[in-house]
């Protein structure tokens, strides 16, 4: 422990480091962290990182889950949950199917059933390579939605896949009617637990006397109840964090205050990154050791790359030729959502775009790293680590490959330069006006209060009328103090309405929602 401990925190250290050093040189920190993990591990007489398989979904997938279903946009999701949906799903499936297939035929030894197993693994692109990456180019918030949304429920999908693919390796028969009714109860009690357990903890909120830190600590053990609980019963874990966290996103202006908010998006933040962080070192890191089961089961470690550079052109293959399809398929029957660009050359080049944005990450090593060594019934579990290294080669190659040349390919092709969306800058304009006279209107019907004569009133509508903010603060007294959080309070609801028009990207009224948390706790400080 006094040897791994130094190990683990110097690893931290180092993941804070690359993430600035990523920032710096405008390069998505997973690809510099996969890279760095790789060169770390051959250093010599360094610990070796293991984690228990049985922990391995427990331990990550519940708070990063929980976390892309708090910062997703539902409206979004809603507005374009046909695509979503089908790439979440119907593309997750065909790029198992087209992995095991390949597999299958290529590989000796290698059944159909390992082959889903291996599908299940590399088939859900990673919403945080995604994201890294597609910050430092500007999308169309409709190409973002759907990406966010496939990444949040292509997890539940191909873990579906993988579940079912592992039991018919380790019992070697697949009972198709008892798989249907697994699989629906898996789905329906996935999604019934999360959204049961998740109205009961915003109501544990609600209830209990809570202050910003014990807030924070349930919304953080939130997550990892969901997932257990589903767990016991034999449904999908990942789909009752999803469906609780979308949930409890929905309603976190009801049930947490103004400081739990403003210190919990910090305290999500930096846990999520250092567990991203972990996982992606852990990539690179795992790798010899890998390399060394691979020489031990007697197979050729050229041959082995091989196999994961087929596996990656198959992903990336059928993740472009599905890309086309759901394009055709929305020509079809909803033309008027097709993409439109100013040319047939860029709209032809989208599905293109979007089939590109496929790296692989947390999911498929989590996913690879829970295979245990060891069957039920004692033999060992047959292509474990072959498995493991197509895995490993399929994150490394779409991370360094796609990722490094996915902003160069939109910012050339130019593909999203006629679906551009209004400025941030002219938006956010016009919901600081609609707020301001909303704040006007909500200030003069409090002059029927008898507060047209108060001084301290007086200075409050002065202040939103030369938008400054005074630095003697003396005239906020318990009368005034009431209005202004009242004020607060009736422009959370104007936004909450406005977020209701399509036209609105719901980042910018997130973004607003948070400026009056702050100016809530400004508030609070000076009173």
């Amino acid at each position: 422990m006094h040897t791994l401990l130094p190990f683990l925190l110097a690893m931290v250290f180092v993941i804070v480091l690359l993430e600035m050093l990523a920032s710096k040189l405008r390069i998505a920190y997973p690809i510099l962290l996969v890279v760095a993990g790789l060169l770390i591990s051959f250093v010599p007489r360094l610990p070796p990182v293991k984690i228990n398989p049985d922990l391995i979904f427990f331990i990550f997938l519940p708070p990063l889950l929980c976390e892309a279903a708090w910062s997703i946009s539902f409206k979004e999701m809603k507005k374009w949950w046909r695509i979503i949906g089908s790439f979440a799903f119907l593309v997750v499936f065909f790029t198992a199917l087209s992995v095991a297939v390949t597999v299958n035929h290529f590989i000796p030894g290698f059944s159909i059933a390992l082959g889903f197993l291996l599908g299940g693994i590399v088939s859900p692109p990673d919403a945080v390579s995604t994201g890294a990456i597609t910050k430092f180019v500007k999308i169309p918030k409709a190409t973002s939605a759907i990406l966010e949304g496939e990444s949040l429920l292509n997890d539940a999908s191909s873990l579906l896949i993988f579940r079912f693919a592992f039991v018919a390796v380790g019992t070697g028969q697949f009972v198709w009617h008892e798989a249907a009714l697994s699989f629906v109860w898996m789905i329906v009690g996935g999604a019934g637990i999360g959204l049961l357990l998740g109205w009961i903890f915003v109501q544990l909120h609600k209830l209990l006397p809570t202050d910003a830190p014990s807030d924070i600590v349930l919304t953080l053990l939130a997550p990892y109840f969901l997932y257990w609980a589903a767990e016991q019963v034999h449904s999908s874990g990942v789909l009752a964090v999803v469906c609780g966290g979308l949930y409890m996103s929905n309603r976190r202006m009801t049930f947490l205050n103004s400081t739990s908010r403003v210190r919990g998006y910090s305290v999500w933040e930096s846990f999520v990154f250092i567990l991203n962080g972990i996982v992606f070192f852990i990539i690179g890191l795992g790798l010899p050791e890998i390399v060394a089961g691979l020489r031990a089961n007697g197979i050729p470690l050229r041959t082995a790359i091989g196999y994961g550079v087929l596996v990656t052109a198959v992903l990336i293959g059928a993740r472009i030729v599905s890309a086309y399809c759901a394009m055709i398929a929305t020509i079809i029957f909803r033309p008027s959502v097709r993409p439109r660009a100013r040319t047939r050359a860029r709209t032809l080049m989208m599905p293109l775009v979007l089939g590109w944005t496929g790296m692989r990450g947390v999911v498929s090593l989590a996913a690879a790293l829970s295979i245990p060594v060891y069957m039920d019934n004692g033999l060992p579990f047959p292509h474990r680590n072959l498995i493991l290294f197509i895995t490993f080669v399929v994150i490394l190659l779409t991370l360094l490959v796609q990722g490094l040349t996915l902003p160069i390919f939109i910012k050339r092709s130019k593909v999203f330069e006629d679906l551009r969306d209004e400025p941030h800058d002219i938006t956010t304009r016009k919901i600081k006006n609609g707020l301001k006279e909303h704040i006007y209107k909500f200030l003069k019907e409090k002059h029927d209060d008898g507060l047209q004569n108060h001084a301290g009133f007086q200075r409050l509508m002065q202040h939103w009328e030369d938008k400054t903010k005074a630095s003697n603060e003396e005239w906020m007294d318990e009368k005034t103090k009431a209005v202004f959080l009242e004020m607060l309070e009736s422009q959370r609801q104007y936004l909450t309405e406005l977020n209701k028009d399509d036209t609105i990207d719901e980042s910018l009224i997130r973004r607003q929602l948070y400026q009056i948390d702050l100016e809530e706790e400004r508030l609070k400080i000076i009173g």
